[in-house]
């Protein structure tokens, strides 16, 4: 699928005036707190930790049905550690609510959510404009700000954190640059001996949030793929002589492990993994022309140059930020939920979980370090509690 309907300009330029829906005393009084300007940043958000937890008290205390209330979830691999991590302190505290909680992979969450075949679709990446034509009770929610990494398998030089960029990123996924010490990788890599041997680009088999981030890079940064191939959850792979595919994040990871001189991309929260397979990391270009490495800095840095143009939608695009010190493979991780629940219970319950997974607290941030994703910021984080709210 490629998603030519989300083009660079559409998804990085849409910045639209914020009209939240009206919103229970609680949200209010938060969210015109965390807006004021004379007030810093650090200190609204601990502020309104307090306001947060009330919102939360009170979502909790919304009547359910004596048996309680069955949830389920699934779609992103990126996304599944967290939600396990999610669901096992949240049902702890909730013991009237089970929540299940399946890696198909981002496609098949919005699928799944736009089907009704489960009530929380996990994903990397937005619907398309013509999902969104078509489902318009099917929200995008951001919960939190990951990113995906570039890896590969050379022995001697996985310690070296070899430069890479998009155009050459595509010259490798197309076949076009076939050799570890081809010319535009030497060039990236001046004084690095590079091995003459054949490359192995290994990409996802199924539909996935990562394809469609990784996918976003090469678009944006090489003009012959967008024209070509595009972006999206699925894409018509080029048939490169020697690639593979890998089945989620954990198969990549595997894959490269077991694959010398071979290259993919994988979730961060998958970086323990990758660590322990001693996997080589691309350093990546940015859109400011630098070679950065993915931390928590660089990633906050791509989010915080393009987070504020997030219209009321929140389907926008954090990949290749212009932004110095930016790390180009960022992204939101969605909860894509339909506003029409099958009851009232359902869609309390929905909301209350929702809503605590964003709530701004250092026991929710610990959450997010474990997989080393990122919070949302105070914008977002409101256009979300917005969208939150309007599930019924």
């Amino acid at each position: 699928m490629r998603s030519g309907d989300n083009d660079f300009q559409g998804r990085h330029g849409h910045q639209t005036e914020h009209m939240a829906s009206p919103q229970p005393d609680r949200e209010t009084r938060m969210i015109g707190y965390l807006k004021d300007p004379a007030i810093p940043v650090k200190r609204r958000w601990l502020t309104a930790v307090p306001l947060c937890m009330a919102t939360l008290a009170a979502l909790a205390a919304t009547p359910v049905h004596a048996e309680g209330v069955k949830l389920s979830e699934t779609g992103s691999t990126l996304l599944y550690p967290l939600f396990n991590t999610w669901v096992a302190a949240y049902t702890k505290a909730h013991p009237d609510v089970q929540i299940s909680v399946g890696a198909t992979g981002s496609e098949s969450g919005i699928q799944q959510a736009i089907a009704g075949k489960v009530l929380i679709g996990a994903s990397d990446a937005y619907m398309s404009d013509s999902d969104v034509m078509q489902h318009p009770q099917v929200l995008n929610i951001p919960l939190a700000i990951a990113a995906q990494t570039v890896n590969y398998n050379v022995p001697g030089l996985n310690a070296a954190h070899l430069k890479l960029d998009g155009p050459v990123l595509a010259g490798i996924y197309t076949g076009a640059i076939r050799e570890w010490d081809a010319a535009p990788i030497a060039a990236l890599n001046p004084g690095v001996s590079l091995p003459h041997q054949a490359i192995v680009p290994i990409h996802r088999a199924e539909g996935s949030g990562d394809t469609f981030v990784f996918t976003q890079y090469l678009s944006f940064s090489e003009p012959s793929w967008e024209n070509d191939k595009g972006y999206g959850t699925t894409i018509e792979w080029p048939a490169v002589p020697g690639s593979m595919t890998a089945t989620g994040n954990a198969g990549m990871v595997q894959a490269i492990q077991s694959t010398p001189y071979s290259i993919g991309y994988v979730g961060v929260s998958f970086s323990d993994g990758i660590a322990a397979a001693k996997l080589g990391t691309v350093a990546l270009k940015n859109g400011a022309g630098e070679f950065v490495m993915p931390t928590k800095e660089t990633i906050t840095a791509g989010a915080a140059s393009l987070g504020p143009r997030t219209p009321p939608d929140e389907r926008l695009s954090l990949v290749f930020a212009p932004a110095s010190g930016s790390y180009p493979l960022v992204n939101y991780e969605y909860a894509v939920v339909s506003t029409k629940q099958p009851d009232a219970a359902t869609a309390a319950a929905v909301r209350s979980f929702l809503s605590w997974s964003i709530v701004p607290s250092e026991t929710n941030e610990a959450y997010l370090n474990s997989v080393h994703f990122i919070p949302l910021p105070p914008h977002t984080w409101e256009l979300s509690q917005a969208q939150i709210q309007s599930i019924k």
